[in-house]
């Protein structure tokens, strides 16, 4: 557990906290019956390179966000898929924080719906409906950083539906409460980074650019997964 010196970010990019990871992975180096999925978007890059650092094949997992209404940055649950199989992960804690305007029944069932539908447009773009075999595998789960949790613990659950084996979930940094939650869902749990005074995941990149749909499908091109 480290803690960002002198307000400098701790990663350049996400190329370099998957090498972060792959340090605290190494043990997964060339391991049979093993794989990583990226969180797409964000967590593909770290997968990609975490993949190549460990000699291990690599695929996408496809994640949406659940934004809170008229603050889409704030998560109140996620959902995830995998093949004919949907999880979905909400937060009734955080709802139960905001103001009634916000959480209206109907508002919720519109967000749900708008992110459901995007989830399987990607679905269709990135995959064209494969799904990677994930029976009794050892399966690393990857992100880009963990703020509420909540795509991860989707992520986590519809793995569990597809039967993998062990679950690992890596990322390059999140706070603790959320990483202490994560982890009790997973059976081994990787953050090199969860300081105390969390702030956006961005902040602790020194360039942490969106990914669009073109970058998304060259680094499955270059991985050989599309």
């Amino acid at each position: 557990m480290g803690q960002q010196q002198q307000n400098l970010p701790a990663y350049a990019d996400r190329h370099d906290a998957a090498l972060r990871l792959a340090t605290e992975l190494s043990a997964y180096h060339q391991a049979a019956n093993t794989l990583i999925l990226g969180l797409a978007r964000g967590g593909l890059p770290v997968a990609a390179t975490l993949a190549a650092e460990l000699h291990l094949p690599f695929d996408a997992l496809l994640v949406r966000k659940l934004g809170v209404p008229d603050y889409p940055e704030l998560a109140f649950g996620a959902i995830a898929a995998h093949g004919q199989l949907q999880a979905e992960v909400i937060l009734p804690e955080l709802i139960d924080s905001l103001p009634t305007e916000l959480t209206r029944p109907e508002r919720l069932k519109r967000v749900r719906q708008s992110e459901t539908a995007e989830l399987h447009r990607r679905q269709s773009a990135y995959l064209q409906g494969r799904a990677t075999e994930v029976t009794g595998q050892t399966v690393i789960l990857c992100d880009d950083g963990l703020a509420t949790g909540a795509t991860m613990a989707a992520a986590i659950r519809v793995m569990r539906m597809a039967h993998a084996g062990k679950l690992i979930a890596a990322i390059p940094v999140g706070p603790e409460s959320t990483c202490a939650s994560c982890a009790a869902h997973c059976d081994e749990f990787h953050c090199p980074l969860q300081p105390d005074d969390f702030g956006a995941v961005g902040t602790y990149y020194e360039h942490f650019e969106q990914l669009d749909d073109a970058t998304v499908h060259n680094i499955l091109r270059q991985a050989g997964s599309t």
